[in-house]
């Protein structure tokens, strides 16, 4: 296959896993007949883009550009694109493409494909080079794997739904969390900050579990009806064998050991954070109440369009703190020290 013309677009990226992140050029294909451009205007910062700027998962190929929380606005379509025009508002998530024709893809289950494309750090197959994600002023995505923003939500604060959104929405729903369940939620980051939301949204009674007292009165404001202090060994003990459900949104090393004896019989702990190392986990916690420990990786592309629009109903968003484009760097540092409360987003506009 001929590769597609291309054109140049302004990114961010990185050349090795100790380089930091700098403005550069990169190539885009011109849209084909299915393809939509998009001019991107916010883009979300997620942990995983720090684990794959660093290589940290051990697949990065370099140059790496990261972002996977694309909002923007449709510039140019295909003459085969029936859903979207110019001047839509759009979104992209963490897939691009997938192989459309397996059982998973069948039942909207994009997330897993054994052929999927991530928006980073997968195979493209129309340039035969990485995929090159959301720090860039443009990019250009298949339609099916675009998403519609519903008008009444703040485009910054939507960007997180894209992945943060999605990634604590699809079990919520999966495991059917709803009224007279008490739900715990593991950490208020990015993830988290989204799981007490939606986990209130849906009815549940909500627990956030938190490392930082500072963040007590955030999780309050957010709709936790409790907030535990999880360094605080008699709060701990005090929530022993109570939840029905818990959503772990941490991506550093802890006890899951010490949230599995929160659960009451048949009760389910779901991952979510993708922490560096492997977690140790002790059998008699699941033996002795019949508990389970699942996982859970973000949803298809019909759950992420089901979770915007019940975004735009409940008037739900990230809470978000924009940054720079050229503050990432920085950003990535205060991720690691657990020092940014909610989601961190990119203006576009600031790429220089």
């Amino acid at each position: 296959m001929a590769k597609p013309i291309c054109y140049s677009t302004k990114a961010f990226s990185t050349t090795s896993a100790t380089t930091p992140l700098g403005a550069t050029t990169i190539e885009r294909r011109t849209p084909g007949a299915t393809d939509i451009q998009i001019q991107i205007q916010y883009c979300g910062v997620c942990h995983s883009d720090l684990h794959f700027a660093r290589n940290e998962w051990g697949f990065t190929q370099y140059p790496a550009v990261p972002g996977h929380e694309i909002v923007g606005r449709v510039t140019a379509v295909g003459n085969g694109v029936t859903k979207f025009k110019v001047g839509d508002t759009v979104g992209v998530g963490c897939l691009v493409d997938s192989c459309r024709t397996c059982p998973d893809c069948r039942a909207g289950l994009e997330q897993f494909c054994a052929g999927m494309v991530m928006t980073y750090g997968s195979m493209d197959r129309h340039l035969s080079a990485p995929t090159l994600g959301g720090y860039a002023q443009s990019i250009v995505v298949t339609e099916g794997f675009v998403l519609r923003i519903p008008a009444n939500l703040n485009l910054a604060a939507a960007a997180p739904l894209l992945c943060a959104g999605i990634t604590t929405y699809s079990p919520l729903k999966h495991w059917q969390v709803g009224p007279g369940q008490k739900v715990g939620i593991v950490g208020l980051g990015g993830l988290g900050h989204m799981g007490v939301k939606f986990a209130k949204a849906f009815g549940a009674h909500v627990v956030l579990f938190t490392t930082s007292p500072g963040k007590v009165a955030d999780g309050h404001r957010l709709g936790a009806h409790e907030v535990v202090v999880s360094t605080d060994a008699a709060q701990m003990a005090a929530q022993a064998g109570s939840f029905d459900f818990i959503l772990d949104a941490v991506s550093a090393t802890h006890d899951l050991n010490a949230y599995l004896n929160l659960l009451k019989r048949d009760g389910n702990l779901v991952l979510v954070g993708a922490p560096e190392k492997p977690l140790p986990v002790a059998a008699f916690p699941l033996l002795m109440r019949r508990r389970s420990l699942s996982g859970s990786l973000i949803g298809g592309l019909p759950e992420t369009q089901e979770m915007l629009d019940f975004c735009g109903q409940h008037n739900i968003t990230s809470d978000v703190e924009m940054i720079r484009m050229d503050q990432i760097n920085g950003a990535y540092e205060r991720m690691l020290k657990s020092d940014v409360k909610n989601r961190v987003v990119i203006d576009r506009a600031t790429l220089p």
